[in-house]
């Protein structure tokens, strides 16, 4: 398995906590980039895939409490889209509530603050069965290979 290249998106000064950021991957893949209040960093795919729309960076910030197969009830980090509201994993991209439609789930790339700076993942990490990226969106195959450094999108490119 090849080795995935982290590329520096952009300085940890230039986000807002609790708040996301749209960026771009040397290849063109669109993420959503998040720092959290307790300083974690997050990198999702950008497309929702329940409204085609490239979205989810301007998606809320929360918490939701699921039950573990054994039981056990944690509260894990998520992400809500702002258009449809459907919520998911920020850490694992499984779909939490698909507000009644079949569940998609999205690309989650490791994502990482070195120096004060952020760093993403070239390609999203593996995905199990149930959070595997719903079809046409961001994959392993379509985030290969890139350069060494992505663009933090600026408000023209923010959408696309």
């Amino acid at each position: 398995m090849a080795t995935t290249e982290m590329i520096a998106i952009c300085p940890l000064s230039a986000l807002s906590v609790d708040r996301g950021a749209a960026a771009l991957l040397p290849d063109g893949t669109q993420i959503g980039v998040f720092l959290l209040e307790d300083g974690s960093v997050h990198a999702i795919q950008q497309r929702d895939p329940y409204s085609g729309a490239n979205i989810l960076s301007r998606g809320l910030v929360g918490t939701h409490e699921v039950r573990a197969d054994d039981g056990t009830v944690e509260t894990v980090r998520t992400i809500a889209s702002p258009m449809y509201k459907q919520v998911w994993n920020l850490d694992t991209g499984e779909v939490i509530d698909a507000g009644g439609k079949q569940p998609q789930a999205i690309a989650v790339f490791d994502a990482e603050e070195r120096d004060g700076h952020l760093y993403v993942a070239s390609s999203p990490h593996a995905a199990t069965d149930a959070a595997a990226p719903a079809t046409g969106d961001a994959t392993p195959e379509t985030a290969a290979a890139l350069p060494t450094t992505g663009r933090a999108a600026t408000p023209e490119r923010a959408e696309a």
